[in-house]
């Protein structure tokens, strides 16, 4: 992976990460187009790269996480992501190996669509409109649905925003509390991957990987200021959109990339 191709994925998961598009499926793509995708440092980028998409939420909603008085909010983030947390070290080797295989992505990405086009006919009378309003048990069943997002293409964004829309909660209140949630969750990832994951065929640690050579140094330093900038910019596009139209444009969006993806891969590679 050269600098230029380090870029594009970050630009994608900045674009895709708070979307519910899939940011695991467009990344394997990209991937894959550029012949990269088996590479172990493409691996690990992949995923330290959502440090900088994590930053953009805190600097979004900087006084919702610097706020300490209001300490019930950071106690529901503490039981929401402990469903991902053990469910996700448990199915950890079974997630890598789907990863592996670009078809069932592809497929979960034209069901995902497939379901976000009546979601909003599902949920039409929220009760809940703010954040503060959210239970513990609440909050902890969002962190359940999340959960389907360990099948690759699912997407995290997806399926914790129609948790929350299933307890109750209105589509601007599900997607923010969404990018909350994202942020213990994929700091969690992150800091495995770095420090605490090895890499069969180098034996390295996650940062031993990053600072093997100064090009894979710099490679992970600009794509995750990459993906903060953009990650900014489509947390901003996409509550308006979401507001105005609903889910049906992510869901139309998902099976047009389903297919595309199944005919790259089954016809093309």
């Amino acid at each position: 992976m050269d600098i230029f191709q380090a870029i594009i994925i970050a630009i994608i998961e900045g674009l895709t990460e708070y979307l519910p598009v899939s940011s695991t499926g467009h990344m394997i793509f990209a991937s894959s187009y550029f012949g990269i995708e088996k590479e172990e440092f493409t691996k690990l980028f992949q995923v330290s790269i959502q440090f900088g998409a994590i930053l953009a939420v805190v600097v979004l909603y900087w006084k919702k996480f610097f706020d300490f008085s209001k300490f019930q909010f950071f106690i529901k983030l503490a039981f929401a992501v402990i469903p991902a947390l053990i469910l996700g070290k448990l199915f950890d080797d079974k997630i890598e190996a789907v990863l592996e295989h670009p078809t069932p992505i592809a497929i979960v990405l034209i069901i995902g669509g497939i379901i976000l086009l009546f979601v909003d006919r599902f949920f039409k009378n929220p009760t809940i409109f703010k954040e503060e309003d959210i239970t513990i048990k609440k909050a902890v069943t969002i962190g359940f649905w999340q959960c389907l997002a360990m099948m690759p293409g699912t997407s995290r964004s997806a399926a914790s925003i129609i948790g929350g829309m299933q307890q109750g909660l209105s589509r601007q209140a599900a997607a923010e509390f969404s990018f909350f949630l994202a942020v213990p969750t994929m700091l969690a990832v992150t800091c495995y991957s770095i420090f605490l994951k090895s890499y069969e065929a180098s034996g390295l640690k996650g940062y031993e990987l990053i600072l093997k050579t100064p090009e894979n140094t710099k490679m992970f330093i600009v794509g995750n200021v990459v993906a903060f900038i953009v990650a900014v910019l489509a947390i901003k596009f996409f509550i308006e959109i979401i507001k105005k139209y609903g889910f049906k444009p992510w869901g139309w969006y998902r099976i047009v990339a389903g297919i595309l993806l199944l005919a790259y891969f089954n016809l093309y590679k």
